[in-house]
C-alpha cells in the first residue's frame, strides 16, 4: 500500500505509526501489529495505532523516532519479532539461551518491541528471576550495544550502590577523593528508578550531567573524574529502556539489577569496581544471607566479563545523611566535602570507608580521610563541577529546599526502634522528588535515639502546597520512624 508520510508530534520513544482505520483494515493491521515502511532511506518497522481522526485515509502518521521518513512510502504488514516468543518463554519460567537474550536486547535497542511487550519482559524477569547463566549472557549482550568508553590507564575505578537506603549519596564524595588520589574514575550514574534521587539527579543540582563521549573524555582528562548521566551517552542504552519500564512499578529484579550495573560499568571501560550492597529491614536486600548471595553473583558475573569486582556489604537499616531528594542530598554532599560542623557524620564515615576500599582495591596507598580532611577532595569536586559547566563557588548554605514544609513530630516519648527507608523514600517521592528537585525530606532521628513527646521526627519539603498535602496524607498512614517506650523497645531487641 502506498501512503503519504505525515509527521505526528506525540512524545514517545517507540516507533509508532498511526493508520486510518480504513487503511489499517485493508492491510489487516490491528493495534500493536507491526508494519514495514519502505522509504527513500531504507526500510523501517513501525508499531501500529489505529485512528479515525488524527490522520486521513491515504496517510501514515509517523511519530518522533520516525520523523526522518518523508514523502510517499510503501507500507506492508510485518511479522512479530522472534524475541516476543522468547519473552513468552520467560513468562513460562523457562531459562533462556544466550542467543535468545541477545535477540531480546537487540529488539529493545532497535525499538522493535511495543511498550506492552517490554513490560511483559520486565514482569517475566521480576516474577521468575534470572539464573546466573542468564545474568551473565544478558549483561554481555547489554554491554555490547551502544557506545563504549576506552581509557589509556589499565586501572579504571568505579563504584555503584544497589540503592534502597534513603539519602545514600556517597558517590560524589567518593569520586572527588579517588580522583584526587590520581585514579581515573569516569562515573556514569543513573537517574532515580525507585528512589527519590539518583546520583545523576543530585549532581544536576550542581552542574550539567548530559555530555557527548568526546566531552566526557575531555572532562576526565582534565580532572581524573566525572559524574555524568549514563543515559546521555548511549552506554548500555537498553538498560535505560528497561529502567523506563521498571520505573512505574518501582521494581528492580536481582538478575536485571546485576546486568544493569555491570553492563554500564563495562561500557564505561571500568576495570575495578566496588559494589555497595546495603541490607536490613526496609532496604532492598533485607538479610545478610541475601546480601552475601548477591555479592557472590556480582563477583561471578564480573569474572565472566573480566572485571575486578569487590563488594561492600553495609548496614541499610538507617538512612545515610539527613537529606532525601536532589537538593537536600546535594546539600549534605557539599557539607561533608566542606568539613562543616553540622555535616552528617554517617555520610562522611561511609564515604571514607568505601573510598578506602576502592583505593586499596585499585592498589593505591592513600588515605581517604586525609584527602577529605585536607580540603583536597573539595577542590577536586569544584574542578569537576567547573568542567561540567557548573558554578564552583556554590556552598552548602546556598542550597535551599522547597518553600512548602511540614514537620512530623513524635506522638509519644520513647526510643526510635526502626527507621523505614522504603517509607521515607515513598514520602519523598509523594512530595515531588526527584522531578521537583527541591522536594524531599530532612530526617531528624536515627535508630536508638531517645525521643521526647512532640520532638521532630522528620520534615517534609515540597515545591507546591498540593504535593505537600499529598505527602502529609501519606505520612498519616505510615510510620517511617517507629517510636516505642523503653520497655517495649527492650522487648523488640529481644
Amino acid at each position: 500500500m502506498q501512503l503519504e508520510a505525515a509527521t505526528i508530534d506525540i512524545g514517545t520513544s517507540r516507533p509508532l505509526v498511526l493508520l486510518h482505520s480504513n487503511d489499517a483494515g485493508e492491510l489487516g493491521a490491528h493495534p500493536l501489529d507491526r508494519v514495514r515502511i519502505d522509504h527513500d532511506e531504507g526500510t523501517t518497522t513501525g508499531i501500529v495505532k489505529r485512528t479515525d481522526e488524527l490522520v486521513n485515509p491515504g496517510t501514515v502518521g509517523v511519530t518522533e523516532p520516525l520523523h526522518h521518513i518523508h514523502g510517499v512510502v510503501g507500507v506492508t504488514l510485518a511479522g512479530t519479532p522472534q524475541s516476543v516468543r522468547y519473552v513468552r518463554k520467560k513468562l513460562d519460567d523457562i531459562e533462556l539461551e544466550a542467543h535468545e537474550l541477545e535477540a531480546i536486547v537487540t529488539d529493545i535497542h532497535e525499538n522493535r518491541l511495543s511498550d506492552i511487550e517490554l513490560s511483559a519482559y520486565v514482569s517475566a524477569v521480576y516474577t521468575n528471576g534470572l539464573s546466573l547463566e542468564e545474568t551473565k549472557h544478558l549483561t554481555e549482550a547489554m554491554s555490547g550495544v551502544g557506545q563504549q568508553l576506552r581509557w589509556e590507564s589499565p586501572v579504571v575505578a568505579d563504584k555503584h550502590s544497589i540503592g534502597g537506603v534513603a539519602g545514600n549519596c556517597v558517590t560524589p564524595i567518593l569520586v572527588a577523593i579517588v580522583a584526587e588520589a590520581g585514579l581515573t574514575m569516569p562515573k556514569t550514574s543513573s537517574r532515580a528508578v525507585t528512589s527519590p534521587a539518583g546520583t545523576a539527579d543530585v549532581m544536576e543540582v550542581f552542574c550539567d550531567v548530559e555530555f557527548a563521549m568526546a566531552d566526557i573524555e575531555s572532562i576526565v582528562d582534565e580532572t581524573n573524574g566525572c559524574l555524568v548521566w549514563g543515559g546521555g551517552v548511549d552506554l548500555s542504552p537498553v538498560d535505560d529502556e528497561i529502567i523506563r519500564a521498571e520505573y512505574p512499578l518501582s521494581v528492580d529484579p536481582t538478575g536485571q539489577l546485576i546486568a544493569s550495573v555491570l553492563s554500564k560499568k563495562r561500557s564505561a571501560g571500568s576495570s575495578h569496581v566496588v559494589i555497595d550492597i546495603p541490607y536490613g529491614e526496609g532496604a532492598k536486600v533485607e538479610s545478610l544471607v541475601a546480601a552475601r548471595e548477591l555479592a557472590d553473583d556480582f563477583k561471578r558475573v564480573g569474572v565472566y566479563l573480566e572485571m575486578d569486582i569487590a563488594c561492600a556489604i553495609t548496614h541499610g537499616t538507617d538512612p545515610v545523611g539527613r537529606g532525601v531528594g536532589p537538593v537536600l542530598e546535594a546539600r549534605d554532599v557539599l557539607a561533608v566535602l566542606e568539613g562543616a560542623e553540622d555535616a552528617p557524620e554517617s555520610l562522611r564515615v561511609k564515604s571514607v570507608r568505601l573510598a578506602d576500599m576502592l583505593l586499596e582495591h585499585c592498589g593505591v596507598d592513600a588515605s581517604a580521610a586525609d584527602i577529605l580532611n585536607s580540603g583536597r577532595a573539595l577542590e577536586r569536586f569544584r574542578r569537576i563541577i567547573t568542567a561540567q559547566n557548573g558554578d564552583p563557588s556554590v556552598e552548602s548554605s546556598d542550597l535551599e529546599p522547597g518553600t512548602e514544609s511540614a514537620t512530623v513530630r513524635a506522638s509519644r516519648a520513647g526510643i526510635a526502634t526502626r527507621v523505614d527507608n522504603r517509607q521515607l523514600c515513598d514520602l519523598a517521592r509523594r512530595a515531588g522528588a526527584p522531578l521537583d528537585v527541591c522536594a524531599g525530606l530532612v530526617i531528624h532521628q536515627t535508630v536508638g535515639n531517645e525521643i521526647a513527646l512532640e520532638e521532630p521526627l522528620y520534615t517534609i519539603y515540597a515545591e507546591t502546597t498540593t504535593k505537600l498535602e499529598e505527602a502529609k496524607t501519606l505520612a498519616d498512614r505510615l510510620e517511617p520512624i517507629r517510636v516505642r517506650s523503653k520497655a517495649d523497645a527492650l522487648v523488640e531487641r529481644r
